[in-house]
């Protein structure tokens, strides 16, 4: 009889280890369907495959699941605004280098000119 048991309870134990890993080896993927995942796809073929290495994976499929979120990206981006107010910043930048350019250029244009109207003095040598 309690031979018996310890089978039963054996199995029950084997059964829920199993399934608790199965559960696990999912979480990645619940993660990148939360938050709308362009790979989810292969995130939940790569759970899978986790289980082949003792779900030695999974920590990074965790970390690659939770790195991309809809709204601003992958998590190294910044948000849409503040690089638009980068980009404007950029633009103001460079349109004030381009007209410094610009004076540079045609104070060297004016020197040149001067220094071709300007004949040498003979005698000087």
């Amino acid at each position: 009889m309690l031979n018996t048991i310890c089978l039963y309870l054996l199995f029950f134990i084997l059964i829920v280890t199993v399934y608790q890993i199965i559960v696990l080896k999912d979480i990645p993927y619940e993660i990148a369907k939360k938050r709308n995942h362009p790979h989810q796809d292969a995130i939940y073929v790569g759970g899978w495959v986790s289980l082949l290495f003792l779900n030695a994976t999974w920590p990074f499929l965790w970390i690659w699941a939770s790195l991309y979120s809809e709204d601003s990206g992958w998590g190294l981006q910044q948000s849409k605004e503040v690089e638009s107010q980068t980009t404007q910043s950029l633009e103001i930048q460079l349109s004030q280098l381009q007209s410094r350019f610009d004076k540079v250029e045609q104070t060297l244009a004016e020197i040149t000119a001067d220094k071709s109207s300007v004949k040498p003095v003979e005698g000087d040598s």
